[in-house]
């Protein structure tokens, strides 16, 4: 035999370029999903979406995460303040902390509720007329109206709603679950996040991305309206044996191109995305598909209903999704700040409730039937309350120093209030829950010590809290 040929590059021609090119918009990798020979049972080994055991042992299997974006008025909806309106009118009395306002009102008059609230359910508790719905379920919620954070302006406070920091970078609060937990269903994405209209939530993505872990475990984003995943189906004209030969090359293709560049996590990311899509062909058609429910059901929601029809389609939604294993559900409800009311409170409030309330206590009535209330954590909130001060006459500033929260199922005590804010309802005074406490609260429930939940970066330990906060244990059962 003679001497080998030495290897000699050439250039890519135009050809090789579009197939490499279109390869990793394409690909998915065939051999992995049918385990057909040593390296996809390897790669399905690695799978950094694969559950995971808990550090102890869990209420909650999954999270539905109900973000009221711009921040709802806590004393016009939960935590009524009689003193608030014997002072309409005057000014912040001396002997209550003053705080820094966004809109740097400090001096505005205090501006007191016109709401009409009614105690409701076993424990007494506080709904205004605005949330009929929701107070049907009081006994099922457990209302904490001491929470702070430190965000003045939607951009902090969403950020670190989500993520725990004020500043941007961090990983999503979702995706420490996706990291920290995986999924039980790997023919589903793990995290899901959904707007209720098209506009654009602050900080865009980045309230649902990754940060500086691997690309895989950001959110995946569906779209509103009847189709939540556009192009599931494969097309009419493409036969099952083509699909399966152009699936295969391709995934061949994507191996090679993503084992040369293993530091492209968005490339990794990406090719996982397009391996899940064709996972998803098999399952995620059925769980999108809200014709299969009953119009009892669809009413529950407010789904038949013009006002309440996109919210409703929703959260009937994220119930099918947590019912098939999907981790960490985050509903977008007011989408680009709409309940930020600064002026016309009342009209904007109005609107706001009317379109959430019947929804989400559909939600809660609906998981509570099927016995999946017990095994998923939901959550309602903003970034941060409102102020007792009044803005242009009939508004309201951003209050990041006292707000409520809403919890509910996987072993929360419903029926209950927690903490306190003062007179006024500008500061929490009892029971003070930091956004670090509510993150470690909500770990703790899905079986994760904030402590231990580590991702290394840069050689130093991450944590979701930041080193911070501690879970408030007192409201869960056992």
């Amino acid at each position: 035999m003679g001497p080998s040929l030495p290897h000699v590059e050439r250039p890519l021609s135009r050809r090789d370029a579009l197939i490499r090119g279109g390869a990793e918009f394409g690909g998915v990798a065939l051999s992995w999903l049918l385990g057909r020979d040593a390296h996809a049972a390897g790669a399905k080994a690695a799978d950094p979406l694969a559950a995971k055991q808990p550090h102890h042992a869990a209420k909650a299997k999954s999270v539905i995460f109900l973000f009221m974006e711009g921040g709802p008025s806590h004393i016009d909806l939960f935590d009524p303040k009689p003193l608030l309106n014997k002072l309409h009118g005057q000014k912040l009395p001396g002997t209550f902390k003053p705080v820094i306002l966004a809109m740097g009102e400090n001096d505005a008059p205090l501006m007191g509720c016109k709401r009409t609230f009614k105690q409701h359910g076993k424990g007494g508790l506080w709904f205004s007329d605005w949330l009929p719905h929701l107070a049907t379920r009081a006994d099922d919620l457990a209302v904490v109206r001491s929470c702070w954070m430190d965000g003045i302006n939607h951009s902090g406070g969403v950020c670190q709603m989500n993520t725990g920091s004020v500043l941007a970078g961090r990983p999503s609060l979702g995706s420490w679950v996706s990291y920290g937990l995986g999924t039980e269903n790997t023919n589903l994405p793990a995290f899901v996040v959904m707007q209720d209209n098209a506009a654009p939530v602050v900080n865009g993505p980045r309230n649902w991305g990754a940060g500086f872990m691997p690309a895989v475990y950001q959110g995946t984003r569906l779209n509103a309206g009847p189709e939540p995943i556009p192009n599931l189906h494969t097309p009419s004209g493409v036969g099952n044996v083509r699909q399966k030969q152009k699936l295969e090359f391709l995934a061949k293709l994507n191996q090679r191109h993503a084992e040369a560049r293993p530091e492209q996590t968005e490339l990794d990311a990406r090719i996982r995305a397009y391996e899940l899509a064709f996972r998803m062909q098999a399952e995620a058609p059925d769980a999108v598909d809200l014709s299969k429910e009953s119009a009892e059901t669809l009413a529950l929601y407010g789904a038949d209903e013009k006002e309440t029809e996109t919210f409703g389609r929703q959260c009937l939604l994220a119930r099918r999704l947590v019912e098939r294993g999907v981790r960490f559900v985050q509903l977008y409800h007011g989408a680009g700040s709409k309940w930020d009311s600064h002026s016309g409170l009342d009209k904007n409030h109005a609107a706001l409730c009317k379109s959430m309330d019947k929804p989400v206590a559909g939600l809660l009535a609906d998981l509570k039937r099927r016995g999946l209330l017990d095994s998923t954590l939901v959550v309602w909130g903003g970034e941060f309350g409102r102020t007792p001060q009044s803005e242009q006459g009939n508004g309201r500033d951003h209050n990041p120093y006292g707000f409520t929260m809403l919890m509910a199922g996987a072993g929360v005590r419903g029926g209950r209030a927690y903490g306190a804010t003062d007179e006024l309802g500008l500061h929490a005074v009892e029971d003070r829950l930091h956004v670090h406490d509510l993150h470690a609260t909500w770990l703790h429930l899905l079986g994760a010590d904030h402590m231990k939940l580590v991702y290394k970066h840069k050689g130093r330990p991450e944590r979701p809290t930041l080193n911070e906060g501690e879970p408030f244990t007192r409201l869960v059962t056992g």
